[in-house]
């Protein structure tokens, strides 16, 4: 049987020794190495090529957000899985964003941390339920703030397709003829839309179109 190879993380001493022997006792994972900080860490991937690092976070030299960032840019093989004391969001989120493909709190059970290394070797992705809860929350509150952001997402059907026209550099009155308008329903949604979004000026109007991707250049 093919073993997964561990790469352990952590500053503490103790907490080095404690999880090696605990992962002793899980027949398919075997610890290779272990490392005091981030910097030691990138080095021992390179060294080792461990299948799972098992990433504290707080550490001196280099932390473990950096180092977890460095080893997924360099290294695309190693699956890193945040075992940390910390469960706050500001924790969570990042090290998740940086390339981890897993959280876990070292107050987990034990069976917790073998079940993580295991899933997320086989490429799976693993959170505790305070991990879980945190990207649930983030994510309902980015989709929140950039609805609430983006009035282009307010703006009629009709709307829309004069900004585009607008964008693509024609006037009112051809804009008027093509969409067989009266000239003053044009004006008037133009001045809706501009109301919208904010923006008072052709110029900026055509910047905002090829951000959105409705026009290019």
């Amino acid at each position: 049987m093919q073993k997964i190879k561990v790469l352990i993380v952590d500053d503490h001493t103790l907490v080095r020794d404690g999880i090696r022997a605990l992962l002793a006792m899980v027949a398919d994972v075997e610890v290779i190495g272990e490392a005091a900080n981030g910097k030691e860490a990138v080095q021992k991937v390179r060294k080792l090529a461990p299948d799972v690092v098992l990433m504290d976070l707080a550490m001196p030299i280099m932390c473990g957000l950096e180092a977890t960032r460095r080893i997924r840019k360099g290294f695309p093989g190693p699956k890193v899985l945040a075992l940390t004391q910390y469960e706050d969001k500001e924790y969570i989120i990042p090290i998740i964003e940086a390339g981890a493909r897993g959280f876990i709190s070292k107050m987990a059970a034990f069976s917790g941390l073998a079940s993580a290394i295991q899933a997320i070797h086989r490429g799976d992705s693993f959170l505790s339920p305070a991990a879980a809860a945190a990207l649930v929350e983030e994510c309902q509150q980015k989709a929140t703030t950039e609805g609430g952001k983006d009035p282009y997402q307010h703006l009629t059907d009709r709307e829309r397709e004069i900004l585009k026209l607008v964008a693509e550099g024609y006037t009112a009155k051809e804009i008027a003829d093509m969409l067989v308008l009266s000239l003053r329903t044009v004006e008037a949604h133009k001045t809706s839309l501009a109301k919208k979004l904010d923006i008072h000026n052709r110029t900026d109007l055509i910047k905002f179109a090829i951000r959105k991707g409705i026009v290019t250049m």
